[in-house]
């Protein structure tokens, strides 16, 4: 198993990683009844994009010296109001260090691939922009 998820009352659910005990706490959005004081169950849908992209980057560009340590993302998530659902992610990933064009190609591949990426539904616009601080 990979997780432990229990409702905890008032909106709120406690989610606990077996492996390392580690827990997180989701509210419900403060426009669909929640208190807005945790992620939501989408918040953090959208936000698991940007971390797989940051992720798998880093991972799959070790072997061709790319260090991407000090980059983030920045996300907004769009909803759908009926259904309500994810309209759209909009991501944009700040890429730190000095980058070749084709290793500028390869971050931009292996995010847009990564495995979170292509789990989400095709419907669901994924806006994703690249920006680099040399």
């Amino acid at each position: 198993m990979t997780s432990k998820v229990t409702y905890i009352g008032g909106l709120r659910c406690e989610s606990e990683h077996l492996q390392s005990g580690t827990t997180i706490t989701t509210d419900a959005p403060t426009d669909n009844h929640g208190k807005g004081e945790a992620f939501s169950p989408t918040d953090l849908c959208a936000t698991s994009l940007a971390q797989c992209m940051l992720t798998t980057v880093a991972i799959l560009g070790k072997d061709k010296g790319i260090n991407i340590e000090g980059s983030y993302a920045e996300i907004q998530k769009n909803m759908n109001p009926k259904p309500r659902k994810i309209a759209e992610i909009v991501c944009e990933l700040f890429l730190k260090g000095n980058f070749t064009g084709s290793q500028k190609e390869f971050i931009k591949e292996t995010a847009l691939n990564c495995p979170v990426a292509l789990s989400l539904n095709s419907e669901l616009k994924k806006t994703v922009t690249f920006t680099y601080d040399n």
